[in-house]
């Protein structure tokens, strides 16, 4: 790991967002709550949520570090794409744009589960569904 011992505590955020393509039925069964496993939604949220605190864990050289705010927002665009939006804030000596990018990617991956019984073919592929341009928006360090 860096060493980071010497560094000050500070404000930091960071926003991360990626973008899954469904089927625009599976889409609406989201928005409709039609779908078998449950609030897709609300169930990711949680597990973004959850993956920020676990980034430490996920990532091997990243710094453990105590995460004070987690958001996470969704945006449905055209018929067919979700797009997550993950906000992390903490006062640290490091900053959280892995644990942004951990629970975007968690969020993401959840939906495709939950979902998966609705975008497979006939041959149990996935033609229709793919998860693209996940990065890091912003990021935010400032002086307490």
């Amino acid at each position: 790991m860096i060493d980071i011992t010497g560094k000050e505590i500070v404000y930091r955020e960071a926003i991360a967002e990626g973008i899954i393509k469904l089927k625009p039925d599976t889409v609406r069964r989201i928005r409709e709550g039609r779908v078998e496993k449950g609030d897709v939604l609300t169930v990711s949220r949680i597990a973004a949520i959850q993956a920020v605190k676990k980034t430490p864990d996920l990532i091997p050289l990243c710094h453990n570090i105590p995460i004070t705010h987690v958001d996470v927002d969704y945006e449905f665009i055209d018929n067919d794409k979700i797009k997550v939006v993950v906000k992390v804030k903490t006062t640290a000596k490091t900053g959280v744009e892995m644990e942004a990018l951990t629970g975007v990617s968690t969020a993401l991956l959840n939906i495709w589960d939950m979902v998966k019984k609705y975008e497979k073919d006939e041959n149990g592929q996935y033609p229709e569904t793919w998860i693209e341009k996940i990065r890091v928006v912003s990021k935010i360090k400032k002086k307490i």
